[in-house]
């Protein structure tokens, strides 16, 4: 069980790092996915996902002395999968202004989803005990010393996550939008240079 909990902190950190990298970099500053009427339903659903996701950090790895916290936290997986399927199905159409999804930028998502949901797989294992009554949710894990580790790794993350998450909203709204995305004009090496809609 303890190895579990360095592969859960090995995975977490993994996607995080991926996931700044796409979030960030690719498609906010790079490609402006938010500044281009076809990629506007999928910079949302982005936006939904980074809301989601240091609320599910929280309620899943944090909040171990909460039961009631573990459903609250696997209810946020069901709609942050949900959300997912409807970003790729939109993904095409989105992408088109540009010429189509990146096929390295594909490889990436494949990679970011992987790690967050075989991270979300992982604990599952840990936190669902099947008995011979049926199953009970684990109430903590504070008993293994390397939980500690995941759970300071799952700490660290609610803030950039938090920020992230504000970032995307940012973006949209006029007031903030204009700010921003005049102090990322005056960056312009390494953006995509495209015409805006």
């Amino acid at each position: 069980m303890e190895v579990a909990f360095i592969i859960l902190s090995v995975l977490m950190a993994l996607f995080a790092v991926l996931a700044v990298f796409d979030g960030f970099y690719l498609h906010i500053f790079r490609f402006e996915l938010h500044r281009h009427k076809a990629s506007k339903q999928e910079h949302l659903t982005h936006t939904f996902r980074a809301i989601l996701f240091p609320a599910m950090v929280y309620f899943l790895y944090v909040a171990q002395d909460c039961v009631p916290c573990f459903y609250i936290g696997m209810a946020m997986v069901i709609v942050d999968i949900i959300i997912l399927g409807i970003d790729a199905y939109i993904e095409k159409d989105s992408r088109a202004f540009m010429g189509g999804l990146p096929r390295w930028e594909y490889i990436l998502h494949l990679f970011v989803n992987g790690f967050h949901f075989a991270t979300i797989a992982v604990f599952l294992v840990l936190k669902i005990q099947i008995t011979g009554d049926g199953f009970t949710i684990v109430s903590n894990f504070y008993q293994y010393k390397n939980f500690m580790i995941l759970r300071f790794v799952a700490v660290n993350l609610i803030p950039g996550g938090i920020l992230l998450a504000l970032l995307h909203l940012f973006v949209i709204l006029p007031i903030t939008a204009r700010k921003l995305n005049e102090l990322r004009d005056r960056y312009s090496c390494c953006k995509l240079q495209l015409k805006s809609d």
